[in-house]
């Protein structure tokens, strides 16, 4: 059987879920051929924002991420949702094509603002052949965003997700619940290497508490402000901040000069290895910084405010909701909130909540497209 999962780089987290599950997959050997399909080249030669900006519309996605132009983020996704009903004739042939020249047995969606398009046209150029949407948010954003009518299957990550799928009138059966979001198998790995002698290689204190900064694949220049917040303030912490490919923002926290210890990084895959030498997560509440910190039992402080993508400030109730961690209203803040979260008291409690999250969604998905393929006597 052929499986397509379509992603984009809007972000890394759908491409790198993609690439997570297709791993599980194999790992569980499964006899699935299953195939990676970038939903932006498919659609490239209707991409208004490259034909006003020359960029296409995961990059300037990608600009806004790395400058923090973020306040105004929902009314500038209503006016892209615009635009895509404008040209929803257009993709849904576009990919109409696609289909008819690929012939998947069942099409994977990762990926969210499209998914009306790619169900209508799945059901017009392959009849009968399933489509799944996979929410990689813990919550749709609705309208329009993760879950439409058009969808056959769902599977979410949270019961807010479940809720938000039964109201838009999906019913039961075509609704699968998973512990949580997809995380690459090596989350799942112990980490094996002595964390105090590793912190002195990096030359950090091997006793002191210690943060780990992030800001998802592109960082943020926002960690300027909490490096410099946080050297300022009376705790006694050390940071490790990794920066991702934002090289400006790499250079400059290299050059500070700071009171705390502190290890600066650039782009890496080694995430496991730096969760396992921190005590705790600061950064945005993106569902897969918060739920790699979580798999690594690190407490997390993340931000909620007008700057927050919409999509993603459920994610920060949702870190209230179950106790592993705080939402600071801005960081300007985050040496009282790190105080707090790192109070005796509060942080076992933190971290005993961190914990307790057995998150196995990357496990669980594989089963449940072989659920839904079997409902459709696929071989």
């Amino acid at each position: 059987m052929k499986f397509d999962f379509l992603f984009f780089d809007a972000g890394g987290g759908h491409r790198s879920a993609a690439q997570a599950l297709r791993l599980a997959i194999e790992q569980q050997q499964r006899p699935w051929e299953v195939r990676l399909v970038n939903l932006q080249e498919l659609l490239d030669p209707l991409d208004v924002f490259r034909k006003l900006t020359g960029l296409r519309l995961q990059d300037v996605y990608n600009l806004m991420l790395k400058k923090g132009w973020t306040l105004g983020s929902a009314q500038l996704t209503a006016l892209m949702h615009v635009l895509i009903r404008m040209y929803h004739r257009k993709q849904v042939a576009l990919l109409e094509r696609h289909w008819l020249a690929s012939r998947p047995d069942l099409v994977v969606s990762l990926v969210p603002n499209f998914n009306r398009a790619i169900a209508e046209s799945v059901a017009s150029a392959l009849p009968g052949t399933p489509f799944t949407t996979v929410l990689t948010d813990f919550a749709d954003y609705p309208p329009h965003f993760w879950i439409e009518r058009e969808s056959q299957y769902l599977i979410c990550g949270s019961a807010r997700a479940v809720e938000q799928a039964r109201a838009l009138g999906h019913s039961k059966e075509r609704i699968f619940r998973t512990s949580g979001m997809i995380l690459h198998p090596r989350y799942y790995e112990p980490v094996t290497v002595d964390r105090g002698s590793e912190r002195q290689r990096l030359g950090l204190d091997p006793g002191r508490r210690t943060a780990l900064v992030m800001f998802g694949g592109q960082g943020n220049r926002v960690m300027l402000e909490i490096a410099a917040r946080l050297d300022k303030c009376g705790l006694d912490l050390q940071l490790i901040l990794i920066c991702g490919r934002n090289e400006k923002l790499l250079g400059k926290l290299r050059a500070g000069k700071s009171r705390l210890p502190r290890f600066v990084e650039g782009f890496t895959t080694e995430i496991p290895y730096y969760m396992h030498l921190s005590d705790f997560f600061i950064g945005k509440p993106g569902p897969g910084s918060i739920s790699e910190a979580l798999a690594m039992k690190l407490p997390v402080i993340v931000e909620r405010n007008a700057w927050t993508l919409p999509q993603e400030r459920y994610n920060a109730d949702w870190v209230l909701e179950h106790g592993v961690g705080l939402v600071a209203p801005n960081f300007r803040r985050i040496a009282e909130s790190v105080g707090e979260l790192i109070a005796p008291g509060n942080f076992a409690r933190f971290r005993a909540n961190a914990g307790a999250v057995a998150n196995r969604a990357v496990f669980e998905i594989p089963e449940i497209l072989a659920t839904i393929a079997a409902r459709h006597d696929l071989r």
